[in-house]
């Protein structure tokens, strides 16, 4: 009879190894560099959506140490990167992940002036999209406002749309024509989730922005959404909505914090992780000899 006082052994996971892995993993040799978020701006919502993201993460990388900052106020990223020296042994001491949908200029240059004043040993990452997680983020936003059907669109609905949802979908961008790029790829993403048109446009260019809903109208659409696929601190305040009405249309909200976007997050830094771990696979002098009946030694 088993001691009912006795613990039953306890079975560790098994880290899987391989080509087939788990993308979140990482070399046990790399550490645990700390994860710096970049959080563009310097208001009270860059804050909040950079300590929303933070604790999301904890859940991803509970073995790292997680901090924010934001590029235009407080908590700063100087202060994000506070004790960051380089460490003898150690390929890096910190990874910074931009929380930007797209190349953001004004965000890599925050990031290397703090960089530069700390002294800290720290790579940043790609932006967070495109994405396809990204895209379905998107599509969250566009159903959450009552614009779009919130499952993906699988085969021609012969159900008639509501008067509220949008035939065409222009995805914002902010940060130059390389953000503008990203965001086509998103749109591509979004429009095969949608089944409908689709585009990409620069928010801070109103001559993009007029001819993206130019070639709406051509194509018909007589119900235009404006989706800012950005995150949210990178535009003022209201910049969608006012956009958005000066070309007849509505807005849906911005990407915003939440589990996919933090999980992209934690995917660009193992991405890293993995960049500087040893790729190089063993030679045959590295490997250990092999025991067993099988393999002893001829006499």
């Amino acid at each position: 009879m088993q001691n009912p006082d006795r613990l039953p052994p306890r079975d560790l996971p098994r880290r899987r190894s391989g080509r087939h892995r788990d993308p979140l993993s990482f070399d046990s040799w790399v550490g645990t560099p700390r994860l710096v978020l970049a959080v563009p701006g310097g208001t009270g919502e860059a804050a909040e959506i950079g300590a929303q993201t933070a604790d999301l993460l904890r859940s991803y990388r509970p073995e790292v140490e997680i901090k924010y900052g934001c590029t235009d106020g407080g908590p700063s990223l100087r202060e994000a990167m506070d004790g960051l020296a380089p460490r003898e042994g150690s390929p890096l001491a910190g990874i910074v992940v931009p929380l930007v949908t797209g190349p953001h200029a004004p965000t890599a240059r925050a990031v290397e002036e703090a960089a530069r004043d700390t002294g800290a040993d720290v790579r940043m990452t790609e932006a967070l999209g495109p994405h396809p997680m990204l895209a379905e983020v998107l599509h969250l936003r566009l159903a959450e406002a009552g614009f779009v059907r919130a499952d993906r669109m699988r085969l021609i609905s012969v159900v008639a749309p509501t008067a509220s949802m949008t035939d065409g979908v222009i995805v914002g961008a902010a940060g130059g024509a390389e953000a503008a790029g990203a965001a086509g790829v998103t749109a591509v993403l979004l429009a095969a989730r949608l089944g409908i048109t689709v585009l990409p446009a620069d928010m801070d260019d109103d001559a993009a922005m007029a001819e993206a809903f130019g070639q709406l109208a051509e194509a018909g659409c007589a119900r235009p959404v404006l989706a800012p696929g950005v995150i949210g601190p990178e535009l003022p305040e209201g910049r969608a909505t006012e956009l958005a009405e000066r070309h007849g249309a509505r807005a849906s909200a911005p990407v915003g914090a939440g589990s996919t976007l933090a999980k992209i997050a934690a995917l660009r830094y193992a991405e890293v992780l993995n960049s500087v771990g040893v790729q190089t696979p063993p030679s045959v002098d590295d490997l250990p000899a092999p025991v067993g009946s099988r393999h002893r030694p001829e006499s």
